[in-house]
């Protein structure tokens, strides 16, 4: 099977969340991208327990840093997953082997990320105004749907 998407974690920092997306990639297809630093140990219980026995089946490659990923990484569509977003996610089309870059579950994305990745398109998901966020496992999956729905869930 190919890859669907490509899901980018920058800084990310519960275990429980980041073992939830693996699940998510090894389910849809979709390649898992993180971008030290990292606030837990990739090998922690819960991450392993919250990713079950899916842990293999994702194409997971991690980077010592955001120029690492760059300089390995070459997209044509990088989506950056924003509550300062400009498009909401479900008014984008969406094609196999788009990028969505999400931050970290406490300070989202960073200034480094805006400047050097000043051309993409930054996208958010509404919510009720006045609430911070939405859980970043929740987040990635519901683009990654909106994205996998956009290509009739293709595998192939």
């Amino acid at each position: 099977m190919k890859n669907t998407f490509n899901i980018v974690l920058f800084n990310p920092q519960i275990p429980p969340n980041t073992g939830n997306i693996l699940r998510l990639c090894a389910n849809t297809g979709t390649k898992l991208h993180i971008i030290k630093p990292i606030g837990f140990d990739l090998s922690e219980k819960s991450l392993r327990r919250a990713g079950l026995d899916y842990y293999k089946k994702v194409d997971l490659r991690i980077y010592d840093s955001l120029d690492e990923f760059l300089k390995n990484n070459k997209f044509k569509n990088l989506f950056l997953v924003t509550k300062f977003g400009k498009k909401r996610y479900d008014k984008v089309g969406y094609k196999r082997n788009d990028f969505f870059m999400f931050g970290s579950e406490i300070n989202g994305l960073t200034e480094e990320v805006y400047t050097k990745l000043k051309g993409s398109v930054k996208i958010y998901i509404p919510m009720i105004s006045g609430n911070r966020s939405i859980n970043l496992a929740n987040a990635v999956s519901i683009c990654v749907y909106e994205a996998w729905k956009q290509i009739n869930f293709s595998t192939v």
